[in-house]
């Protein structure tokens, strides 16, 4: 049984608004510890930080970031094979919550490192299963469902604009670890407010299902989960005690070419020995090429936490009179337009399905890329004025976050929504973690891309930030050149 079709959140199911505030909280602490941490790894020791270099700080960042989104692959299958998504929801609620207080209360690295695993491990139960949970509320499909896909993401930002707003100004004023607290803080109110209100989702999502598709766990997928578990468990316990050193940005290489290999086996598994059908391999391919699209539109977005960040310290004119803007506080500008943009996108969508012109995800993808390579159009017009030996004034990181803004509209939710519409039922929730791979592999692309920034070099900012343009707009032409052929594949699905 679905969740019940009672109307109550603009014209939603009321369960909509149950998932809303729950991912609205968990995106406050996400982004408000996000807005520090890079700031926080290459501050001094003198004033709180660890005081590292560039390219250690963006790769410890990039792999915090990839790991929070590469989680949701197991946490997906957690959710379909032994848990049920509501269940891996508010787990991962409390998991969340846990990690942030370690990163708070830590006095040593290693404790901090550690926290920031338990916020990736929580937020791979959460992450994909709240969004496949979405999904289960509109079975018909089509553009009422990317609307809901798209208030669902309005709550995200909700979150994104006002926890790098409130981080940043505790941490500026009372020190690093009470901004990390806040975080905390954060996830706490999202866990009660599921608590408190998930009686609207019914049974969507409330049981696991187990390989044969029957409702329940089976002995052996616990199994595989102990096994599995147990060897993470041993990794950092090896790490912990230094017996296996790691370098973040070693790692960071590696990490990379482990995704891809993940992801190209995942895909291989479902195309050939998951029992597909001729229509579902063709579906699924469509997923391939959107999973391939989403990388490279995250590895450019995702400079927004590290490259972006740095570049909003170290070269904008933050001072307003005597008061100097946090550094953080940019980081809400996404939110921001998303809030003002979002259900006005929502509505083009109905609207242009209602007189039969929808367009087709392919299209949708290729209006985000463009969007993503626009704005490093405009950082390498700001970053030519810091290398003429000038600090660059806020309205350039402005201009790049609005059409940053204006193409991950056009690509995330739509993203979400197209995973659950064209992913075999029966994997309906790994397939919302693999969609979240392709985030982790853009995340760690993109630290890769940040950490290559010198800042004793701003003469060769512009032609970085030029090659991510080209990077940009190539990958949109190229999607514009197959959108037919994936419109075929798609088999009807809109």
């Amino acid at each position: 049984m679905a969740a019940p079709a009672q109307r109550g959140f603009f014209g939603h199911p009321r369960a909509l608004s149950t998932l809303f505030f729950t991912e609205m909280w968990e995106r406050l602490s996400y982004y408000g510890m996000r807005a520090l941490l890079v700031l926080f790894l290459v501050d001094s020791v003198n004033e709180g930080g660890f005081g590292l270099d560039d390219r250690t700080a963006t790769a410890i960042y990039g792999l915090y970031t990839a790991g929070v989104y590469l989680a949701g692959l197991p946490g997906g299958w957690i959710a379909d094979r032994l848990l049920g998504s509501q269940t891996a929801v508010l787990i991962g609620g409390l998991v969340i919550a846990l990690g942030h207080v370690l990163l708070g209360l830590s006095g040593t690295p290693a404790v901090f490192y550690f926290g920031l695993l338990v916020i990736v491990l929580g937020t791979g139960l959460l992450k994909p299963n709240i969004s496949a949970l979405v999904g289960t509320l509109y079975p018909e499909g089509g553009a009422r469902c990317d609307a809901g896909y798209t208030i669902f993401y309005l709550g995200v930002n909700l979150g994104g604009l006002f926890g790098p707003l409130m981080t940043a100004t505790l941490a500026q004023r009372y020190g690093w670890h009470i901004g990390f607290l806040a975080a905390a803080v954060g996830m706490a109110l999202g866990v009660g407010q599921f608590v408190r209100t998930r009686r609207h989702l019914g049974t969507a999502g409330l049981h696991p299902h187990s390989r044969s598709g029957v409702t329940g766990s089976s002995r052996g997928d616990w199994l595989i989960f102990t096994l599995t578990a147990t060897m993470l468990l041993v990794v950092i316990l090896l790490v912990w005690a230094g017996i296996v050193p790691i370098s973040p940005v070693a790692l960071q290489g590696g990490a990379i070419n482990v995704i891809v290999a993940m992801a190209a086996a995942y895909f291989l598994y479902l195309l050939c020995f998951a029992g597909l059908d001729g229509v579902e391999r063709r579906r699924v391919l469509v997923l391939l090429v959107l999973f391939i699209a989403s990388s490279v539109f995250w590895a450019g977005f995702e400079q927004a936490g590290s490259s972006l960040n740095l570049f909003a310290e170290r070269h904008t004119d933050r001072l307003i009179g005597s008061f100097e803007i946090p550094s953080g506080w940019f980081q809400s500008l996404n939110s921001t337009f998303i809030i003002l943009c979002a259900p006005l996108l929502s509505a083009l969508w109905v609207l242009l399905a209602r007189r039969g012109r929808n367009v087709p995800v392919a299209i949708k993808f290729v209006c985000g890329l463009l969007g993503m390579a626009v704005g490093f159009l405009v950082m390498a017009a700001a970053s030519k004025i810091v290398a003429d030996g000038e600090m660059a004034g806020p309205v350039w990181l402005t201009l790049t976050y609005f059409f940053h803004t204006l193409g991950e509209l056009c690509l995330s939710p739509v993203g979400m929504s197209a995973t659950t519409k064209l992913a075999p039922q029966r994997f309906v929730g790994q397939s919302m973690g693999v969609w979240f791979v392709s985030l982790s592999l853009g995340n760690l692309i993109a630290s890769r891309i940040a950490g290559d920034f010198d800042a004793s070099n701003v003469a060769a900012m512009p032609g970085q930030y030029m090659a991510i343009f080209w990077f940009g707009a190539v990958a949109a032409l190229t999607l514009l050149l197959l959108s037919p052929l994936v419109k075929r594949w798609t088999g009807g699905v809109e």
